[in-house]
């Protein structure tokens, strides 16, 4: 029998969807799923971005620019704009999801066995692009005990070597929710230009900052023209996951030319999800607003009610719509899967992402799990009063 590669046996299985089979197998079997391990957001996707797709009036759908249309990414470089950042629109690449822009740029910065540093825990992704593209994750520990706040710079620079190429972060988080501050931000422009690397920032969740706090983009740093690379996507702003339309953003021209041709392989980004796109990118101020003051709500049921429960640990999110969650268990993976195949409380169970498939240091975060709190407010309650339920049920 042929063998498969290294790589492809050394790539990593998602913590989200790894137990789908059994949530399928518990729902076959008459038992309702309450799902809080995606970040698949409830909220409705703006109508506007669905009358675009619904009353566009193509005859072919064709090709697109491998960059994405023009028009497009001058409406992108427009709602930057807006953010108080400033690019243009050659300054950016329309990628099929987010997932793509991350495979792009650490294709066209690093080599084979080439290191890129991240603040663990981290979206587990990081670690299968890391692997797809030979790059080597180095991770930096932050700690729910101190809500998963930057580690202090002098745990990045012990870390990097000449094979170094990146810092990589996530803000507002996933898994954590932690939002970086704008001083926190500047340390990091600090050692990235101290040591000539790149500092990649995942923005996707920018809209979602809670208890007044507000985004500081590293594109808003001056002097950092040449290091900062921004992942973006409308996936979760304009709750639209299944349109796969991320960007990559820089103002680095040599890092976009490279990227350029990565994205040229696979020919464009695909046509309808960009109409929809383009059009979500006009939706009114009125309705972020709302999302927000929905899920700051939500977090605060979430987190409330998960401290009631004796021996579990929360950190407090600041962003994005997750919480790490520590649990009085040996296991989480074991517990997740339990909870699927053997538990029920009145006939419904929760679905839950193990935390350790969101480092990449062995042995962390085994008794954590993530919550995606993209239900309404009863359903989370619910939720919780099943894992309380369990919990004093759970034998490992």
């Amino acid at each position: 029998m042929p063998n498969i590669s290294n790589k492809g046996v050394n790539m990593p299985e998602s913590p989200i969807r790894k137990l789908v089979p059994f949530a399928e197998q518990a729902k076959k079997n008459g038992a309702k799923v309450i799902h809080l391990n995606i970040g698949q957001p409830d909220i409705k996707t703006p109508q506007i971005a669905l009358d675009a797709v619904k009353n566009n009036t193509l005859s072919v759908i064709a090709y697109s620019r491998t960059e994405g249309s023009d028009i497009f990414r001058e409406k992108i470089a427009a709602y930057y704009s807006k953010n108080d950042i400033t690019v243009n629109s050659s300054d950016i690449i329309v990628t099929t999801g987010g997932s793509e822009a991350l495979s792009f740029a650490m294709g066209s910065i690093a080599d084979y066995d080439d290191e890129i540093i991240i603040p663990e825990p981290f979206y587990a992704n990081y670690n299968g692009f890391a692997t797809a593209t030979g790059v080597k994750v180095v991770p930096v520990v932050s700690t729910l005990e101190n809500n998963f706040a930057l580690p202090p710079i002098d745990d990045f620079e012990k870390l990097i070597t000449p094979k170094t190429k990146a810092i990589l972060i996530c803000n507002p988080g996933n898994p954590t929710g932690y939002l970086y501050s704008k001083e926190e931000i500047k340390r990091l422009s600090e050692i990235v230009k101290k040591h000539d690397l790149f500092l990649i920032a995942d923005e996707v969740y920018r809209e979602f900052t809670y208890d007044n706090k507000e985004h500081y983009s590293i594109l808003q740093e001056e002097g950092l023209e040449d290091n900062a690379i921004v992942i973006d996507s409308v996936s979760k702003r304009y709750s639209m996951c299944g349109a796969r339309i991320g960007y990559l953003v820089s103002k680095n021209k040599e890092f976009i030319k490279t990227a350029i041709k990565f994205a040229q392989a696979r020919l464009s980004p695909p046509t309808y999800a960009q109409i929809a796109s383009e059009a979500a990118l006009d939706t009114p101020q009125s309705y972020f607003d709302d999302v927000k003051e929905e899920y700051v709500e939500r977090r605060n049921t979430l987190t409330t009610e998960l401290k009631k429960i004796d021996g579990v640990k929360v950190a407090m999110p600041n962003g994005a719509f997750y919480c790490i969650a520590e649990l009085p268990i040996k296991s989480a993976d074991d517990f997740a899967q339990w909870l699927l195949e053997d538990f029920r409380y009145k006939g419904e169970t929760v679905m839950v992402a193990p935390a350790a498939g969101f480092y990449a240091t062995k042995g962390l975060g085994l008794n954590q799990i993530r919550i995606a709190y993209v239900l309404d407010q009863e359903s989370l309650k619910r939720a919780v009063t099943i894992l309380k339920e369990a919990l004093k049920s759970y034998i490992g």
